[in-house]
């Protein structure tokens, strides 16, 4: 990282080399911002890098802009402001935006990317000014296959531990209500034999009211049959 500083200051003083011209305008004030972090997809074979940037106190013309890239230990002019390859670079200019579009990507274009702009009518100190930064990274294929098979995996194992917190929580709610339902079960056998133990009293009670019934039947007759031996026999 401090070697990346030293690098930047030492690109600041080269970019204010290149674009230094005297001018009328001094209040000519420039504020550069960029992205820090950009991902590219391994399928992507095109990318645009933004730079953003604001003016005040300039001339109303349009700035010169200026990219570079920075490696491990050294730099590369990429566009200052022609581009060096044309067609791997290509810059887009607006009022208040510039772009940087990089074709045919590849994982050899990883770096961090920088963006000047510069109103070189202006000799003002802070009329050139670069912004911090873009991290470019493109993934490689093999690494958005392992990507997507950990993705794959970790779909698989959620829905696995999702089928077992399942059938614990089913076993658990069947082990809690079991009891009950046994004693339920156990109450409802119980009443049933209650109904048919009362049952069998009232059929036998019945029978045994039927059978005095009866007997008192036979017992209210019997003195009836014997007063009438007892006059046949005075006859």
């Amino acid at each position: 990282m401090a070697s990346f500083n030293k690098l930047k200051n030492v690109l600041v003083l080269a970019f204010d080399w290149i674009l230094y011209g005297a001018g009328t305008t001094d209040t000519c004030r420039v504020t550069v911002t960029q992205p820090r972090f950009q991902e590219a997809d391994y399928s992507m074979h095109t990318v645009f890098l933004t730079c953003a940037f604001s003016a005040s106190g300039c001339s109303l013309s349009l700035p010169q802009v200026l990219w570079f890239r920075f490696l491990t230990n050294e730099h590369e002019d990429l566009c200052t402001p022609g581009c060096m390859d044309q067609k791997k670079y290509k810059v887009h200019l607006s009022l208040q935006n510039t772009t940087l579009q990089i074709n045919d990507l590849t994982v050899d274009d990883n770096a961090v990317y920088i963006c000047g702009i510069a109103f070189s009518n202006s000799g003002s100190p802070h009329s050139k000014q670069t912004g911090d930064g873009t991290v470019l990274t493109k993934t490689a294929e093999k690494q958005h296959s392992n990507g997507k098979l950990v993705f794959i995996f970790m779909i698989v194992a959620s829905s696995l531990l999702f089928l077992y917190c399942s059938t614990v929580f089913t076993f658990f709610v069947v082990y809690k209500l079991k009891p009950k339902l046994l004693k339920k079960s156990g109450n409802e056998d119980q009443r049933t034999e209650h109904c048919k133990i009362s049952s069998g009293r009232k059929i036998f009670q019945a029978i045994a009211q039927e059978l005095q019934k009866q007997r008192y039947t036979e017992h209210c007759r019997q003195p009836d049959d014997v007063e009438d031996d007892t006059v046949y026999q005075n006859r």
